[in-house]
């Protein structure tokens, strides 16, 4: 169905609802193709900004941060205004990351700071969750592409998964170590750092020096030893369950049953499953 299929039936909130989840129309997909274009600049420009810069360079890149902050903080404004439940969406997880990704720069606009000042302190911190939009693509199995499978999904938000907790976990250790680390200069440092002490390999070129160092590194690990097979055993299971025939038990309610069975492996119920007999 198409925002123009219902008519005059559809209202202004409908139609900007329609178009921020559609993957299928054209403006649909261009909407899409756009933000995650946007996202991966605006995640570029957050690690460029953690190198030495010439000052042209330093401006340009602010003002294309705020450019495409404020894009987003449209297109968040416009999530709230066509939810069928305001409350309901501000409240969801990705629309809280979306407003978490821009407050930084909002806030250099806002209060009496310098753009250095988004450099310092909780702003910092703040701006790492900006990777974390990266998951409102992988909502549904619906693309602009095309539609995945579940395992194919599965696999795409696994390879999210480890991404952001490096990149994240980069971007925590680089505002923690920055200012007293001679071996984390840039996010390249920080990002190397985590590889290293997530892979177990640990060369001890760089350690952590200060307690929120110290602290983001078991954090790390602890992400990394519990979300990661969490994941995966997703992936796994859906395997496993390769092959089999989504029929449910009408007596136990069970469902995924064997190709060539013929009664319910939990209750013993006759399921007559059809099978064909040139298999």
């Amino acid at each position: 169905m198409t925002a123009a299929s219902t008519g005059g039936d559809r209202s202004a909130r409908d139609v900007v609802r329609f178009y921020l989840l559609d993957h299928r129309t054209p403006l649909g997909k261009v909407i899409d193709v756009g933000l995650l274009a946007l996202n991966l600049v605006f995640v570029g420009v957050f690690v460029a900004e953690t190198y030495a810069l010439s000052p042209a360079t330093d401006a340009l890149l602010w003002e294309l941060e705020v450019a495409i902050a404020l894009v987003f903080l449209v297109e968040y404004v416009l999530r709230l205004y066509g939810a069928r439940s305001r409350v309901a969406e501000f409240f969801n997880g990705y629309t809280m990351v979306d407003l978490l990704a821009i407050l930084p720069t909002l806030a250099v606009l806002v209060l009496p700071l310098s753009a250095v000042g988004v450099n310092i302190g909780f702003l910092r911190v703040i701006r790492v969750v900006r990777v974390l939009r990266f998951y409102r693509f992988t909502r549904d199995a619906e693309f602009f592409f095309g539609t995945v499978t579940d395992n194919t999904l599965r696999a795409v938000k696994l390879l999210l998964t480890v991404l952001v907790i490096f990149f994240v976990s980069a971007g925590l250790f680089y505002s923690a170590e920055n200012a007293a680390n001679p071996g984390v200069n840039t996010f390249g440092d920080a990002f190397y750092y985590t590889v290293v002490t997530l892979s177990t390999v640990g060369f001890g070129d760089i350690l952590p020096v200060t307690t929120a160092g110290r602290w983001v590194t078991v954090a790390t690990i602890l992400a990394g030893i519990i979300v990661i097979p969490w994941q995966a055993s997703k992936i796994v299971k859906e395997w496993g369950h390769k092959g089999k025939v989504n029929v449910t038990c009408p007596e136990c309610g069970l469902a995924y049953h064997d190709a060539d069975a013929s009664h319910c492996k939990a209750c013993g119920h006759v399921i007559y499953q059809e099978l064909d007999s040139r298999e």
